[in-house]
């Protein structure tokens, strides 16, 4: 599914509106039809009472259209309109002109107490106050209603999105309403996919309110949800290296599991033949544990990393393999650093980059930039601020545009890990990804990401989609991890065993919907 930023979804109104000669009234009305038929599922109409917040917007005119469609099915409903009634403007006014000729009391909110006590006598608050072109911090008179509604305890739907979150980033603006229901319109917003603004939507839903498929599938929409991508099939006659032959080139000192996770992560999502070339002093502790992995003793340096002087026969066996990983538990030894720099200029094949590989790109990223062959990079919010030169608090507060920013000037796929993990191409798209949970905020779990996008390549994927297939099965394999044993300490170990029955779940086609799209309504 198409996500849109606030300004798409403004062209697309105009254009509805201007071109399609949708008038701005069916598209009010087909808006307030949709969330009608949300409360009428979740909550009843007759004889239930509702208490709505209006702005003065088009986000309240929603709210007043849902008042008299709420009334007319036998609702008890009352409007607080927060706003002088003269700035409502539009198909906004025109509801209010129809309300007004309806026993519906439409009250000027001048203080919150003044609706503390309906607020407290009632079976549904509807949030219309801000929608999405809200972009200042909310204060005053909203910010109380706001706080006054998340005190309620009363089950609350926002129309669009939260009142107080920012369309464009999902970034909360000094206060938000925390709902139990969203119905966004059109499409998604940015906004509403991505934390924390996700979170406060409750369970999220999409009214299309009868936007043609031209615009809410349109090409230039870069932004998207992390939809299903078919994985080809398994050859009855397939053997270890028609499954993906991977060199993984990780482990120092110290650092024993990221390569174990990762390696053995590829082979438990399906890849075949696994080479870890590693410090000469780690193979035989990691032999123990993994003697699946076929490994390639390296000659270290002083501190018991890989030395530069294993250059030529890395290069000689990425070579021979489908694709390369670099950076899991390397450490950031100068030489080690040094050797992965040269390692990535020179391979030929899909390089994924992970971990410490991250920090010792960022000293020179023209090398990416430079590369022929497909690049998938896996920072976290730090290690994507040493690539991008920004801040950590730049990019949370602007995720989306510093991602197709970074993935187009390092020329790399790039995944910037954390919830609803976000998968950026060269090209400007943008995937959002629904699987995952709190509970994989655990060292290591970004080493078996790392393995289930690199066996997803191997099982005949392009690398492109081998990225969102494997941030998907990687996301999933937590929840089953979670509902088994609760978020609280899984561990890296937990996810990747649960990823044999992430992918059993997906070629089954038992995954559920809500794993790739909000609910269309």
């Amino acid at each position: 599914m198409k996500i849109s930023s606030v300004e798409e979804m403004r062209f697309m109104d105009r254009y509805c509106i201007e071109t399609l000669g949708i008038a701005e009234e069916i598209l009010m009305e087909n808006a307030a039809l949709a969330s009608v038929h949300l409360v009428q599922k979740e909550i009843g109409i007759a004889g239930k009472k509702t208490v709505i917040f209006c702005g003065t917007g088009n986000n309240g005119g929603d709210g007043l259209a849902v008042a008299r469609l709420l009334h007319s099915g036998g609702g008890k409903v009352k409007v607080f309109l927060l706003g002088d009634k003269a700035k409502v403007k539009g198909a906004a006014r025109t509801n209010m002109a129809i309300l007004e000729k309806l026993p519906v009391e439409v009250y000027t909110l001048q203080k919150t107490v003044e609706a503390k006590k309906d607020a407290a006598y009632c079976d549904l608050i509807i949030d219309a106050i801000f929608g999405t072109g809200l972009d200042r911090p909310v204060t005053g008179l909203a910010a109380d209603v706001i706080a006054l509604i998340n005190k309620s305890k009363k089950k609350v739907l926002s129309l669009d999105i939260p009142s107080g979150v920012n369309g464009d980033t999902g970034q909360i603006l000094g206060e938000a309403v925390s709902a139990d229901y969203t119905v966004t319109f059109g499409l998604p917003k940015i906004g509403n996919m991505l934390y924390p603004g996700f979170e406060l939507c409750g369970k999220l839903y999409v009214a299309h309110i009868s936007f043609p498929l031209s615009l809410t599938q349109s090409g230039s929409l870069k932004i998207a949800t992390n939809d299903y991508v078919p994985l080809p099939g398994r050859a009855a006659q397939a053997h270890k290296g028609s499954v993906g032959d991977v060199l993984f080139i990780a482990g120092a000192a110290s650092y024993y599991g990221a390569p174990y996770f990762a390696v053995m992560s590829f082979m438990k999502s399906g890849g075949g033949y696994a080479r870890l070339a590693a410090p000469a002093s780690m193979i035989g502790k990691l032999a123990v544990k993994g003697r699946e992995i076929v490994y390639l003793p390296q000659e270290e340096t002083p501190a018991r990393s890989i030395a530069l002087k294993n250059k030529k026969k890395l290069l000689e066996m990425a070579a021979k393999t489908d694709m390369v990983v670099v950076g899991p538990g390397l450490s950031l030894e100068e030489e080690t650093t040094q050797l992965v720099r040269e390692l990535a200029a020179e391979i030929k094949k899909p390089l994924l980059i992970d971990g410490d590989g991250l920090t010792a790109m960022a000293m020179d990223v023209g090398i990416l930039r430079e590369r022929k062959s497909p690049t998938i990079l896996t920072p976290h919010p730090g290690e994507m601020a040493r690539l991008s030169g920004k801040s950590v608090a730049e990019i949370d507060k602007n995720k989306i545009a510093i991602l197709q920013e970074a993935a187009k000037n390092l020329n790399s796929i790039i995944v910037l890990k954390g919830a609803h993990s976000l998968i950026g191409y060269p090209e400007g798209e943008v995937f959002v990804n629904l699987s995952g949970n709190a509970g994989m905020a655990s060292a290591g779990s970004g080493d078996v990401l790392t393995g289930c996008i690199a066996a997803m390549y191997g099982l005949g994927l392009k690398p492109h989609e081998a990225t969102r297939k494997g941030v998907f099965l990687h996301g999933l394999a937590g929840d089953l991890a979670a509902e088994k044993k609760g978020m609280d300490g899984i561990t890296a170990r937990d996810i990747m065993e649960y990823l044999p029955a992430a992918l059993k779940k997906d070629r089954a086609g038992e995954v559920d919907d809500c794993y790739y799209a909000p609910v269309v309504i």
